[in-house]
């Protein structure tokens, strides 16, 4: 195609618009001028797209989130996607359709015909290159620093004026998330549900942890005194119990989700519970290791005290949750908590260098296997986070910062 280009911003042209060169036709050629409102246009930017998110663009189902201070992100219902600028060396011209509304005054006819009787159309702006989406892990570490401010304990539940209860305690509405949070709504839920916050009076916030603490330690005290199976309680009892002793239905049932899950026994009428090993073991060990090192043995003994008659304080359920250590022949226990590191990859692997220089392979991928980066492998992050050493084919790797 013989394309002829004049730009002569001297010279008033006819404004033609897009759907003429979209016309032009095999061996003819067209003027390009420059338009009366041609300038650098900073609002009008390219956006390169697949074809699968070209949908919920036209249909308007993306968002862009981000603060001031913040790379933006673009969202969608499911997905976020980092905005990349990609410059071009080659010059690419806007030229805007003939029926936009974009000039002042008088102008000639769209595609008019020049002096040399070729048609006319008008550059509004030479653009330097295009943006790119690239699909990136939700930033979901701000959401736990945000509803960490102000976790709901045992003290509020007293509290009758909700309204002055609510005053300027830095609490979050899911609007107030969305705004703050670079994550999609998919994404925000699945960080909410991860975190085992509850909404309350419309604002979504986690559980002080000595207040779960006396919450399960009372359904287990009315588990022994009415004589309720841990592996079928009735929702109904249960939440009428424990509302008499001053608990909120809505948290305790809460609470059943967190360390339960749904029985299917229509015997027993209502809603059936039971009681989930590794997050109530998981739960007593935190309480008994919390700010503090112990003796392995010591720390055992203490929570087989404290685990439920029927469960298991099987060491094993405690994996990505607790660190141990060597002193001379004795060992030492902490808590150490996946649910505590950050999710961005350079980050998790900083932390996790920073708490041990060494790490054998069988201890570190608890703490590194719920890292997911959109386009690569837990293998790949190894290979470009850690150093691998192997004394033998039969001994166990080990990583180290790279």
């Amino acid at each position: 195609m013989d394309l002829k280009i004049e730009i002569e911003k001297s010279q008033t042209y006819a404004e033609g618009g897009a759907e003429a060169i979209l016309n032009v036709q095999p061996n003819s050629s067209i003027s390009i001028a420059y338009h009366n409102l041609f300038g650098p246009h900073d609002d009008l930017m390219l956006l390169e797209l697949d074809d699968k998110l070209l949908p919920d663009i036209l249909n308007q189902r993306v968002t862009l989130r981000g603060q001031p201070d913040e790379d933006a992100v673009l969202c969608s219902q499911s997905k976020t996607y980092a905005i990349k600028f990609v410059g071009t060396s080659n010059s690419v011209f806007l030229i805007p359709p003939s029926d936009l509304p974009i000039t002042h005054g008088d102008s000639p006819n769209s595609s008019e015909k020049h002096h040399d009787n070729l048609t006319v159309v008008s550059v509004i702006k030479v653009v330097p290159g295009s943006m790119e989406l690239v699909e990136v892990a939700p930033r979901l570490d701000k959401l736990k620093l945000l509803l960490s401010e102000n976790p709901y304990g045992f003290d509020e539940v007293s509290q009758m004026d909700t309204e002055f209860a609510h005053k300027n305690r830095g609490l979050y509405t899911w609007n107030d998330l969305v705004e703050k949070v670079q994550a999609s709504d998919e994404e925000l839920r699945t960080g909410l549900r991860a975190l085992s916050a509850v909404e309350i009076d419309g604002y979504w916030r986690l559980l002080d942890e000595n207040f779960v603490d006396e919450i399960l330690n009372m359904l287990l005290h009315d588990a022994v005194l009415n004589d309720w199976p841990l592996s079928a309680l009735n929702e109904d009892e249960v939440l009428r119990v424990l509302e008499a002793d001053g608990f909120p239905r809505k948290i305790v049932r809460h609470c059943l989700e967190v360390y339960g899950s749904k029985v299917d026994d229509d015997t027993r009428g209502g809603c059936t519970w039971r009681l989930e090993e590794r997050p109530v073991c998981v739960h007593f060990a935190r309480v008994i290791l919390r700010g503090k090192k112990m003796k392995l043995e010591r720390f055992m003994e203490e929570w087989r005290k404290k685990v439920p008659e029927g469960m298991s304080a099987s060491f094993d359920v405690l994996e990505g949750e607790v660190l141990t250590e060597k002193l001379g022949i004795e060992t030492r226990i902490y808590a150490f908590s996946v649910s505590s590191l950050p999710s961005m990859p350079a980050e998790r692997f900083s932390k996790l260098f920073q708490e041990k220089p060494k790490w054998e392979w069988k201890e570190l991928q608890p703490f590194v296997r719920d890292l997911k980066v959109p386009g690569l492998s837990l293998e790949g992050l190894l290979l470009k986070y850690t150093r691998r050493t192997q004394p033998s084919m039969d001994a166990e790797p080990i990583f180290s910062a790279r």
